[in-house]
């Protein structure tokens, strides 16, 4: 009886031994790249995959396994999971022997935690990842994995508003790997060039929202969409993510048929590949195209699809918020405050909290990316006044000097910033003042009763008198222009409106002047300044746009001018207001 049990024992024990077991380089390398691709879409897919490759022995197997599992945790939004298993995957790595095969896995490790910190948030801790990934994989000459690295650091720049620099590193990138093909297997290459066309897309669809009057940008944009889509014929998560980005330039350039076409194609695409994130993103766009199209109740469909399928993933991301920013636009269209003021909140809450990580982020990479030339730029310095020890009195005066002089640019600076934030907020205050109106237009009638009374009153001292009737026509349609925006035309003059209101220019400039204590040319550049502060206030993106564009963008003819009426309105340049904002 004894002797059964103990070979039991022993039979269970070497089952369990059994089942570790030392995979072959072939397998190894076969699951790396079923991970990889699995990171795109089919997040529990990838963690069958490196639970797959943790029933391995091997230190450098379990290490890598632990890393991309990091990855897919943080992608599925467990964190405390993510940091257990990068933990191990430091543990593992930490067992193998110091070799360039150690390196390589300590860079992908690189890799997946500056994928890891992107995902939160965290650019600066990414950039910093990379950059120690690009150090180490150079020293060991891994071309493949310098090219990646190179080309996160190129999106990362891009998600801080560093265009130019993104574009000029992707480029750079593109020609070391066109000069390292032989490094590559070929479907390996088509899908890296695949990868850099669409990145180089990206940035140069991102410069043009930057700089909307730099219209060929887009045009580039499409160039390396539809590159990128050539080259992604075998790698379907590719191609659906060109094609989404060439639909967002169809939208923008108007072209609404073929954006259309390129959604729907889209959302097929990922419904049958069961990728539920593009499909988000995709219907999130149509509801964009028909709000842009003015088509509603079509663009609630598909915006409060996207709110169903975040509400069921629990993923809010940037779909989630601007769906809920474009319907809060379209119920005060449809005159529903209350569903307006719901979705307007989601959106406005969530993105003060993006817009201030952002801010304070994107410091931090530009910070990073300078820090080693400020490094070497400063050793040089230590070197060349090492032994000149005269002119240290004379760099002394300098420093009292300088804090001097940065002293008092600090106070006028300060005074200027409290000066343009007093003037903000009381222009701020008129703004929501002006949203209450809105909300209570019973108000607004009494006002105009007691208005219209009062010129009744006094209408016997006026010069030149209309009939009340007709004046007020007169009025309700000049009101309806500025309801149309049609102030923000630039041959909007005293004889166009008054063409429009279908009155004499003599008629309409004596009302506009009874009725605003202005004259036309003032009525009408109010009313612009005024749309230019709104939008400012409320759209993050305007604020964007150069002095030259927000000029031509209501009427104005030249910047100078434009700029002129807007330092007379709230007392500082557009550029002050913006930032100050």
């Amino acid at each position: 009886m004894r002797l059964v049990i103990s070979f039991l024992f022993f039979f269970i024990l070497s089952t369990g031994v059994a089942q570790k077991k030392e995979l072959t380089e072939k397998e190894y390398l076969e699951l790396q790249d079923k991970i990889r691709f699995s990171m795109n879409t089919n997040f529990d897919q990838g963690l069958k995959y490196t639970n797959q490759m943790l029933q391995s022995n091997n230190n450098k197997h379990l290490a890598f396994a632990n890393g991309a599992a990091s990855y897919l945790y943080q992608l599925k939004g467990n964190r405390t999971k993510s940091d257990q298993k990068y933990a191990l995957a430091l543990s593992y790595l930490s067992k193998m022997p110091e070799s360039d095969e150690k390196s390589r896995v300590n860079s992908y490790l690189y890799n997946y935690r500056g994928l890891t910190e992107w995902k939160r948030g965290n650019f600066s801790k990414a950039l910093g990842s990379y950059q120690d990934g690009i150090k180490l994989s150079t020293k060991i000459g891994d071309v493949i994995q310098v090219v990646k690295f190179k080309g996160n650091v190129a999106l990362l720049n891009e998600e801080v508003g560093n265009y130019e620099l993104s574009i000029k590193i992707l480029k750079q990138n593109e020609n070391f790997l066109d000069q390292n093909e032989n490094l590559y297997e070929k479907e390996q290459f088509q899908n890296a060039k695949s990868n850099m066309y669409t990145n180089l897309g990206n940035s140069y669809e991102g410069y043009f929202m930057k700089n909307r009057t730099k219209t060929h940008l887009l045009d580039s944009a499409a160039y390396f969409y539809k590159k990128a889509i050539t080259f992604s014929q075998k790698y379907t998560d590719n191609k659906i993510t060109a094609k989404l980005s060439l639909g967002n330039i169809y939208l923008m350039k108007n072209d609404y048929e073929n954006a259309e076409k390129v959604y729907y194609d889209v959302a097929f695409y990922a419904k049958q590949n069961s990728s539920e994130q593009f499909f988000q993103v995709a219907t999130y766009n149509l509801g964009d195209l028909y709000y842009a199209t003015k088509k509603y109740d079509k663009a609630l469909v598909f915006l409060k699809r996207v709110d169903s399928i975040s509400l069921k993933s629990k993923t809010f991301d940037n779909s989630f918020f601007k769906s809920n920013y474009i319907q809060a636009k379209i119920y005060n269209l449809k005159n529903e405050p209350e569903l307006a003021y719901k979705h307007s909140k989601i959106y406005l809450d969530a993105y003060e909290k993006f817009e201030s990580k952002l801010r304070d982020e994107a410091v931090e990479v530009n910070y990073k990316l300078g820090v080693e030339d400020l490094g070497d730029e400063m050793l040089n310095i230590q070197e060349k006044y090492k032994y000149e020890v005269l002119w240290n009195k004379a760099l002394k005066v300098f420093y009292v000097l300088l804090v001097v002089g940065i002293v008092f640019l600090l106070i006028k600076n300060i005074r200027d910033k409290n000066k343009a934030h007093k003037k903000m907020n009381a222009l701020i205050e008129e703004f929501k003042a002006n949203l209450e109106k809105k909300e209570h237009p019973e108000e607004i009638i009494e006002a105009e009763t007691a208005e219209i009374e009062d010129v009744t009153f006094k209408k016997e001292n006026a010069n030149l008198t209309i009939d009340e009737a007709k004046e007020n026509k007169i009025v309700e349609k000049l009101l309806a222009l500025e309801e149309k925006l049609e102030y923000l035309n630039a041959d909007f003059t005293l004889a166009y409106a008054a063409k429009k209101v279908k009155t004499n220019t003599t008629y309409l400039s004596y009302i506009v002047n009874k009725r605003f204590g202005k004259s036309f040319g003032e009525y009408s550049n109010e009313l612009k300044i005024n749309y230019v502060i709104n939008e400012m206030i409320t759209n993050h993106l305007y604020r964007k746009y150069s002095t030259q564009a927000i000029a031509e963008s209501v009427g104005f003819k030249n910047a100078v001018s434009f700029a002129k009426s807007f330092r007379k309105r709230t007392g500082v340049s557009p550029a002050q207001f913006a930032n100050n904002i």
